[in-house]
């Protein structure tokens, strides 16, 4: 059988790889003459010191030209498992180069040139938002510039379908796309996934968590069997695992760059500790402070976000929000106005900033409190990216200040408490970036006119000198959006000591730090996850996410803590069995050895003896889980207002004094 034919273009750059898995047996006695594809000519030409050792000529040039002196772990991960017909498992925290690595394993077969008779595109990338999908679009379309007949297309929801069809007809060779608008061409006929050779998954956990396995389903079964399947995810809990072995076989290859909780060495870690209802003016200092750096800020709620971009530019910073209510004409727009730098603070919740990669964040604040480790490390991961050095600052009402340090714990992130920056701080700053400056300026090689030059030194002899260079410098201190804020000193209280390993995992602490733990018979294998398992015990017993401490989800159960002071009447509220799942349970989680089938004591029953807890319910029934966007109903165990904040700044006034 004749190889198919292909369209001209780079012979120069790999040679075409033999179709059958087997090659020709060679005579014995005679060497196989072969020619080296691009990958092994780039090696062969690389020294010990090379750092792009193994790429390819042309996606050397692009990364050199973007400004990357080395690749990231993960790079070289998946540079060294890549393998003809191998299909990789990938995992990498938030801002590791995973979107440079996939490029890498893709540019093998891209390099070849694309088979002539083919009717739709031979690499098909699938992600979870409109934003990552764009994202990777842009960032697989610079890497892989220097490779002939290699055009990138996406399609996501949000715009209308039949836009898509002309980009679709050109029949680009890698297609990036959301699973539902990828869904909807394949039914409609418009795409073919027949030609398909690599199909990647990216943020396969994210995908999971947002509810897409059916519509992954239905893309997998039309493509072609002898492809190559890669999953991208940054943890690989039970459910994630599940999908690859389907998706991939038990074949694959895992791949792991940077693990999540591994702390990135690039972001230093803050935490401000403030009064209750300070988080908005401590806000206003940190941006300040670093007056003019991109800045990603996040909050909890869509709602949060549109309020606290409009309190902020009241007070004169250029900010906007990104949130899932934007159309995505607008959401672009506004990506591009944050990357260009036209405004420098973004505040955005953890769904719509999936999809953000920009590589200079200067910042990431927390206003809204991660409920979870992961949560905190996918958020800082937008910072400290390609070398450079960012910061990670949490704004810590007191009475969050325990939940906070359990959740670091758990992060296994050492971080630096301190006071929150006070005017004169703020002050300060702005005189040493003015001077920074000035200092600049005298050295630079573009030095000032002659007739500047003329004028100074007349200025200098009728005028004090000193007096001359120090309105200088105060001229030279950018104006402020606004005055700083004065806040009231919080002392941090030093963190407790470890508890002993068998309560929520290693190094957590315990409950005699005012949190009572709780165990629920709803895990992993259920689809449980940190985010539903508070949702389901808010709306269950009356009470608010912040009465919450941290949370474990197992494979078969979960654990939570209570705050101590509700952990009684909570307990009497979900004795009531609930009329929507009846079979899950939630009781006190006992640790010592004196309760039968307790963690470690013995008898039946617990989490390891028979009769323990199935793990969720046992007809068949999927776990209620509250649609996005649903609060938990406030009850009589819901703490006071004033105890726990649910917004961690002040509602906007109908007027905004500006300072100037």
């Amino acid at each position: 059988m004749s190889e198919p034919t292909r369209e001209g273009g780079a012979a120069d750059l790999e040679s075409p790889r033999p179709t059958s898995p087997k090659a020709p047996t060679p005579e014995p006695g005679v060497e196989e003459e072969r020619t080296p594809d691009a990958s092994e000519e780039a090696a062969l030409e690389a020294t010990p010191e090379d750092p792009f050792a193994g790429v390819m000529r042309p996606l050397r040039v692009a990364l050199e030209r973007r400004g990357f002196g080395s690749l990231t772990p993960v790079q070289r991960a998946v540079l060294a498992a890549d393998r003809p017909g191998q299909c990789l498992r990938i995992s990498s925290q938030t801002g590791s180069g995973k979107t440079v690595a996939l490029g890498l394993l893709l540019a093998r077969d891209l390099a070849e040139p694309p088979v002539a008779s083919r009717k739709g595109p031979e690499a098909l990338v699938i992600t979870p938002t409109r934003e990552l999908a764009t994202q990777v679009a842009e960032e697989l379309r610079w890497l892989f510039a220097g490779l002939p007949k290699v055009d990138v297309v996406s399609v996501t929801g949000g715009t209308e379908v039949w836009k898509d069809k002309k980009p679709l007809a050109a029949l680009p060779r890698v297609l990036v796309g959301t699973p539902g608008r990828l869904n909807d061409h394949l039914r409609s006929g418009v795409l073919s996934a027949e030609s398909v050779r690599h199909v990647v998954l990216d943020e396969a956990d994210q995908m999971l968590d947002m509810g897409f396995r059916e519509e992954i389903d239905e893309i997998v079964a039309a493509l072609p069997e002898d492809r190559q399947s890669h999953l991208v995810s940054a943890t690989f809990p039970p459910a994630v695992r599940q999908l690859a072995d389907r998706f991939q076989g038990q074949a694959a290859v895992h791949v792991a760059g940077t693990a999540l909780g591994q702390a990135n060495q690039d972001i230093q870690h803050l935490a401000y500790l403030v009064r209750a209802k300070e988080s908005y003016a401590a806000l206003v200092n940190v941006l300040l402070l670093g007056q003019g750096e991109r800045t990603l800020v996040f909050v909890e709620r869509r709602v949060d976000a549109q309020e606290l971009t409009e309190m902020l530019a009241g007070d004169g910073f250029a900010a906007l929000h990104l949130s899932g209510d934007l159309a995505q004409a607008q959401r672009t727009r506004t990506l591009n106005a944050f990357k260009a730098g036209v405004v420098s603070t973004l505040v955005c919740t953890d769904v719509a900033a999936r999809g953000i990669d920009v590589p200079d964040i200067t910042r990431v604040i927390h206003l809204g409190l991660p409920k979870d480790p992961d949560v905190y490390t996918h958020r800082s991961g937008r910072t400290g990216r390609a070398g450079r050095q960012g910061e990670s600052v949490l704004i810590v009402p007191v009475t969050a200040e325990r939940r906070v340090q359990r959740m670091l714990q758990l992060a296994k992130v050492a971080v630096a408490w301190r006071p929150a920056p006070s005017p004169e701080r703020v002050l300060k700053a702005r005189t040493k970036r003015a001077r920074v400056r000035f200092h600049e300026a005298l050295r630079a090689e573009l030095g000032p006119s002659e007739a500047e030059l003329g004028y100074a030194a007349g200025l200098l002899e009728s005028e004090d000198p000193a007096r001359v260079v120090a309105t200088l410098l105060r001229l030279a201190e950018e104006p402020l959006p606004r005055e700083p804020l004065t806040l009231g000193r919080v002392e941090a209280r030093p963190a407790r000591e470890a508890a002993p390993a068998g309560r929520l995992g290693a190094g957590a602490p315990g409950p005699e730090i005012g949190f009572v733990p709780f165990f629920i018979n709803f895990g992993a294998r259920s689809g449980a996850n940190a985010s539903r398992v508070i949702a389901h015990v808010c709306r269950r017993a009356g009470i608010e996410g912040r009465a919450i401490g941290a949370v474990r989800v197992e494979e078969r159960m979960s654990v939570f803590e209570v705050r101590a002071d509700l952990a009684q009447r909570f307990e009497l509220a979900v004795r009531r069995p609930d009329p929507r799942e009846p079979l899950l349970r939630i009781e006190r989680f006992r640790t010592d050895s004196k309760r039968p089938g307790g963690l470690g004591g013995p008898g039946p029953g617990g989490f390891g003896g028979p009769g323990g807890f199935a793990g969720g319910p046992r007809r068949g029934r999927a776990p209620w889980v509250p649609p996005e966007g649903e609060a938990a109903p406030r009850g009589p165990l819901s703490p006071r207002r004033d105890e726990l904040e649910r917004r961690p700044f002040p509602a906007r006034k109908r007027s905004v004094r500006r300072h100037h």
